[in-house]
């Protein structure tokens, strides 16, 4: 929906049509805008919940190896658009045990090659006896990542720790014990959306 309004805006301009497509594009801008306000999120009152990290689309529902924790892992694959929110939100309560930056070549995040080869950057949470890795995996049109958190630091469920901006993957790696409450082709809000819940340790 998005694209369709950003080319038809794009046309009327081309056309020379400015009476009605430069107030398109302000009004385009505006809603970019509010799309991407740092509003507050309401954290869902439920033990044991994994919460979504970004506004976007489930892509991948899968078990594989977390290679930041070095552990067999469900893996929740998530997508954010440019016009998506761009915050990273955590998922968990818990301590941060490690960050880890990994720089790497352009790809579309939306890909799976992005995971392992793109610019990225993986946190590592200890939450209640289990570990939750977020990875920030940033996309195509600006791969920079921000992230705002250290090891040893303590995170709620819904604290903003860093953006992607205009389009980026998150992946959330669980417990292989987790149960995954989304599905491929779910959309999800940051922090107000459950993707998994932990099982008790």
């Amino acid at each position: 929906m998005w694209g369709l309004a950003l080319g038809l805006t794009c046309l009327l301009v081309t056309w020379q049509w400015p009476v009605v497509g430069v107030p398109l594009v302000l009004a385009a801008g505006l809603a970019l805008l509010w799309r991407w306000r740092q509003r507050p999120r309401v954290v869902p009152a439920v033990p044991g919940a994994v919460l979504a990290p970004t506004d976007g689309r489930v892509v991948r529902v899968d078990r594989v190896r977390d290679p930041y924790a070095d552990r067999e892992a469900l893996r929740i694959s998530l997508t954010s658009s440019w016009v998506d929110g761009p915050s990273s939100r955590a998922s968990v309560d818990g301590v941060v045990r490690s960050v880890q930056y990994h720089a790497g070549p352009m790809f579309h995040a939306s890909l799976d090659p992005a995971s392992p080869l793109h610019e990225r950057n993986a946190v590592v949470i200890d939450s209640a006896g289990h570990t939750v890795t977020l990875v920030q995996v940033a996309g195509w049109l600006a791969r920079r990542i921000l992230c705002q958190i250290q090891p040893g630091q303590t995170v709620t469920r819904g604290q903003r720790y860093g953006h992607v901006r205009f389009g980026a993957r998150l992946e959330v790696y669980l417990p292989v014990t987790a149960v995954p409450r989304v599905a491929p082709g779910d959309r999800v809000s940051a922090t107000t959306s459950i993707l998994a819940s932990l099982q008790s340790a």
